[in-house]
């Protein structure tokens, strides 16, 4: 969903008038910090590491999950970051309300072709999930790029940073100053 979001966020920001050149103008707070969470993310849940992990890999998830958390809190003035702070805080209860894994429901995984993944996954399949409206209940259909299974706080990440990547695109004068 990250990258439909930033995708939805240039569309938007051209049709407004912005300018893609003045993305190279966003500066965030702790932004690598992200990029670095993410990235491991990544390895967890797509290469051996995850598998590698065994049982220490849910507590990897919550804790990079956590890690995220800090460039963009640090950078909440920014327009669409709060709305980006409420999708990933979402993710994050969901995640550790369900011991370091992010319920799906069959439908959702079905939709997407997933859940037969070998290894470590972030989306699993939970009998009876805690914070259940919070978990992944979407999905993005097989077939369709990036097809996958996705939650509200996943939503709300993407719509944030659309509106961080619309709101760079227009003006970086409009912008509050990055902290710090």
């Amino acid at each position: 969903m990250i990258l439909y979001g930033l995708l939805l966020g240039v569309v938007i920001g051209a049709l407004v008038g912005g300018r893609l050149m003045r993305l190279a103008d966003l500066q965030l707070s702790w932004g690598w910090v992200g990029l670095a969470a993410i990235g491991f993310q990544l390895l967890l849940f797509s290469s051996p590491l995850g598998s590698a992990m065994g049982w220490l890999a849910p507590f990897a998830y919550v804790a990079s999950t956590a890690v995220v958390l800090l460039p963009v809190l640090a950078n909440i003035r920014r327009p669409g970051m709060p709305l980006v702070a409420t999708g990933a805080l979402s993710n994050l209860a969901a995640v550790v309300a369900n011991g370091g894994y992010m319920p799906a429901t069959r439908a959702a995984l079905e939709l997407a072709d997933r859940g037969h993944e070998v290894g470590y996954s972030n989306s699993a399949l939970v009998a009876h999930p805690a914070l259940g409206p919070l978990t992944d209940v979407f999905a993005v259909p097989a077939g369709v790029p990036l097809a996958n299974v996705f939650s509200v706080g996943d939503v709300l990440v993407a719509v944030g940073l659309a509106v961080v990547v619309a709101a760079s695109m227009r003006s970086s004068s409009h912008l509050p100053p990055a902290p710090g």
